[in-house]
């Protein structure tokens, strides 16, 4: 494709620019064309290793960081070293490099990318060995995609620009067919197209965009445990690679009496591949899976489900349609619905289903309709529609429905469905009838047989139903204690996820952690979620106090006693992430303190060397013309007046800065926003630079923006400044705007040396200037001045590079007809 071929002509490039850049390691393989890009440019000696008889070269990692350059040219980044290199693979010395602050300019192929070989090889039939991890190259500050249709890359492959003539068949007809150029080409460009997409989110956010200019996917997959839980997150990830700023949300619905089929083991594992592909995982407590999983998927606006198919067997579709039919189904028009096929579809769940034992209420409704009205509508089939079957027969009926009503409703119902069963029999079948007398001693045996059976039957279902509850509890509950030993170690729980996994758990409306300074002080609300939380734990329907002065309260229902063992390992963990936030914030408070005593070591700098510079030019002009040894001429007069005055304007310009930064540090600030035109001030701020030294291009048709005239002024003042400060003698700033959708750009462009992407924002804080800027040539606020004042207008000022060289300040206003979005928290006076 020529990637090689356009990296040197980057490197010529940035060597006409100026910029000290060398090849460290570039590969041209005899091709002229590429050879001839090598003229010119400082080549660095290769480090020479043998390896199994033969000698090989490699980049010498440590000649390139004793020579440190600005930028590196590295040839094939996904290349593996010869064993006993410095590292195993290139991109990794490329890592080395740019730890070291070397910039680097290399290349890879589409197919060499870690996340799309499984793909490539599908494709191609070639397995690729050497690979270099996506995030490494995403990681890069420019991309930049060298394409070029399947038919021209065959025809330079013809004409012998990349193979030699014996080689171009071999090839032709096998790696570089048509097809296998047009797929990899097209991977390049959806790999590339997410890359610029990611571009644009960050554009959209600095700038504050808020219209939309294209959809987000938001992909839910949904999780059973089972061995088919990677295949589908793999997939999701592939999905949303696809659209713009995708996002994959892996969940897992439980049910909240904690019976669940899942294996925490690879539940874990799934979490964590979910996570490494930059997607996040839900625990969601749900009674029927389809529905919560549906609510789920539209509380999070996703726009896509994707489901494994069933892994039940043929018969089982008798029973109902499944997860994935039922959630197609009921999806609607608005979620698309992906079936992803697997290894383990059509051989069961391979897992132990087990069965609720805190019953649902339409289960114990059908477990009392089947232990009452069952035998009253056998008695009716037995005594009018079937004839006489024997008393043994129709015991045996009978104890078959109340083995029903166990299964079906738990103990009550069966041993309800054993007397009214033994009643029927006696009154309806048993000489004489009609009657409770039983006359043969034989059948008053068969009755109590009958109900010892039935009660029997009874107990052992409802002990086994408890036995199972019992151990699905444990797991449930050694799964939250792992959960939550997990993230005291990581440090990854923040309070709100901490008090909605409680909520979700537990199944409550809401949530609350309160707490009290004292035994007799109020209780107040530390965080909350859920609508209405409590404000007293005596309001909650469930608390679990952490101390004294601690409680966690929830309100929705009253809790098993079961159930507040693992309430308690959440309080303690509340408490625990409470305090790691105000040791946080303390932390942060903290910092404020050290950057504010920085701040006043630089103005007592700034005071004690950049203020008095002036002061001592005053002072010496003043006493020369005081003095009375010396006749002066008008000549030496004007210049002594001249100096003062040059003095004193630039001792009101440092402390007019000063007391801006003042203004904006204590936040006192309070622009008074006008509807102008740009050209009503910007000329008007030019007026601190020298004659001929900026560049004035404004549009006529330029819409009005809605700003504080003042502040606006001096901002662009502040900036022009600094521009013609480090502006090339003979090139003048050149300021300009325009309009864009429902904002104005106003650009300051200047010619000089530029800074590097690391100190962009650096240069906007208090008391920076940037590289060895004279002593003289301020106090480095007038940047940090510009920006506060542009925000506080509701703008922004960011910098960015000039093309050729040189650096762009980017000033965005909002436009009058948006006015109505800055001015609600604006006051009616102004300071400026």
């Amino acid at each position: 494709m020529g990637k090689t071929y356009a990296m040197l002509s980057e490197g010529h490039r940035r060597v006409e620019r100026g910029t000290d850049c060398v090849v460290a390691f570039v590969e041209h393989h005899s091709r002229p064309r590429t050879e001839v890009m090598l003229h010119g440019l400082e080549q660095l000696g290769r480090k020479h290793l043998e390896y199994r008889g033969a000698v090989f070269t490699e980049m010498d990692v440590d000649a390139v960081l004793a020579r440190r350059p600005a930028v590196a040219l590295v040839d094939e980044l996904a290349h593996t070293n010869i064993p006993g290199s410095r590292n195993a693979k290139r991109w990794q010395d490329v890592e080395e490099l740019l730890q070291a602050g070397i910039d680097v300019v290399s290349n890879v192929n589409i197919q060499h990318l870690e996340s799309l070989s499984d793909v490539v090889e599908s494709i191609t039939g070639v397995r690729q060995r050497e690979t270099v991890p996506d995030e490494f190259v995403r990681h890069a500050d420019q991309i930049e995609l060298i394409d070029m249709s399947p038919q021209a890359l065959r025809r330079r492959m013809a004409h012998g620009n990349i193979y030699q003539a014996d080689k171009v068949d071999a090839a032709l007809s096998n790696y570089f067919r048509p097809g296998n150029l047009t797929a990899l080409r097209e991977l390049a460009l959806l790999w590339t197209a997410d890359r610029a997409d990611e571009y644009l989110q960050v554009y959209r956010s600095e700038h504050r965009v808020s219209r939309i200019w294209g959809s987000r996917e938001r992909i839910v997959v949904g999780l059973t445990g089972g061995p088919e839980g990677r295949t589908l997150i793999r997939r999701a990830a592939r999905l949303a690679e696809r659209g713009a700023g995708g996002e994959v949300l892996a969940v897992y619905i439980a049910r909240s009496d904690g019976l669940t089929s899942a294996s925490p083991k690879e539940l874990a594992v799934q979490r964590t591949l979910v996570e490494d592909l930059g997607g996040t995982f839900h625990h969601v407590i749900g009674e029927n899976v389809p529905p919560a999983l549906l609510a789920f998927a539209r509380g999070v606006n996703a726009t896509q489900i994707v489901l494994g198919v069933s892994r039940r067997r043929p018969w089982q579709y008798v029973l109902g349609p499944g997860v994935s039919g039922t959630v197609a189904r009921d999806s609607g028009p608005d979620i698309d619905i992906h079936l992803v096929t697997h290894d383990a579809v059509g051989r069961g769940r391979g897992l132990p289903v087990t069965r609720s034992t805190r019953l649902g209420r339409s289960r114990i409704i059908w477990g009392w309709l089947t232990g009452i009205a069952g035998p009253a509508l056998l008695t009716v089939l037995l005594g009018g529609l079937a004839p006489r079957m024997g008393l043994a027969n129709d015991m045996l009926l009978y104890l078959s429905l109340t083995v029903s009503a166990a299964l079906l409703g738990g103990l009550l119902p069966a041993l309800a469905s054993a007397v009214f069963g033994s009643i029927l029999l006696n009154w309806y079948f048993t000489p004489p009838v009609h009657t409770l007398t039983v006359a043969d001693p034989q059948n008053i045996v068969a009755i109590v047989i009958f109900v010892a059976v039935a009660v029997s039957v009874a107990s052992v279902v409802d002990l086994a139903a408890r036995r199972t509850h019992q151990a699905a509890r444990l797991r449930a509950e050694s799964e939250i204690l792992s959960f939550l030993a997990g993230s005291v170690l990581r440090g990854e729980t923040t309070l709100d996820a901490l008090l909605e996994r409680v909520r979700e758990t537990f199944a409550m409306e809401s949530v609350a952690l309160l707490e009290r300074a004292g035994e007799t002080a109020p209780w107040t609300c530390a965080g909350s979620v859920g609508p209405g939380p409590a404000l007293r734990p005596e309001d909650a329907d469930a608390d679990m106090p952490v101390g004294d002065d601690m409680a966690l309260a929830l309100s929705g229902r009253v809790l098993p006693a079961e159930d507040r063992r693992v309430l308690a390992a959440f309080a303690a963990q509340a408490a625990v992430v409470l305090d790691r936030r105000r040791l946080q914030d303390e932390a942060q408070r903290a910092r404020g303190m050290a950057e504010g005593n920085r701040i006043r070591t630089a103005l007592l700098a700034a005071v004690s060397h950049d203020l008095r510079t002036p002061l001592a030019g005053i002072k010496a002009s003043v006493t020369s013309l005081r003095s009375d040894d010396v006749e002066w001429s008008e000549q030496d007069r004007a210049e002594f007046l001249q100096g003062i005055e040059a003095g004193a304007d630039r001792l009101d310009h440092l402390v007019g800065n000063l007391l801006d930064m003042s203004r904006l540090q204590t936040g006192t600030v309070t622009p008074l926003i006008r509807e102008i035109d740009l050209d009503e001030v910007v000329p008007m701020a030019l007026g601190g630079v020298p004659e001929g030294s900026a560049l004035l291009d404004i549009p006529e048709d330029l819409p009005m923006v809605a700003v504080d005239k003042g502040l606006l002024e001096r901002a662009v003042a502040n900036v022009v400044e600094n521009a013609v400060k480090y502006s090339p003698d003979g090139r003048p700033v050149l300021v300009s705007a325009s309009a864009l959708a429902d904002r104005v750009e106003l650009r300051v462009v200047d010619l000089g040396p530029g800074i590097p992407d690391e100190a962009k924002d650096r240069v906007f804080e208090p008391f920076q200037r940037h590289g060895d800027a004279p002593r003289g040539a301020g106090v480095g606020l007038g940047l940090a001045v510009a920006r506060g004042f542009t925000e506080a207008m509701g703008g922004t000022l960011a910098a960015e590079d000039t093309p050729g060289g040189g650096l762009t300040m980017v000033l965005t206003l909002r436009t009058a007809s948006d006015r109505a979005g800055v001015q609600p928290n604006l006051l009616t006076t102004a300071t400026s």
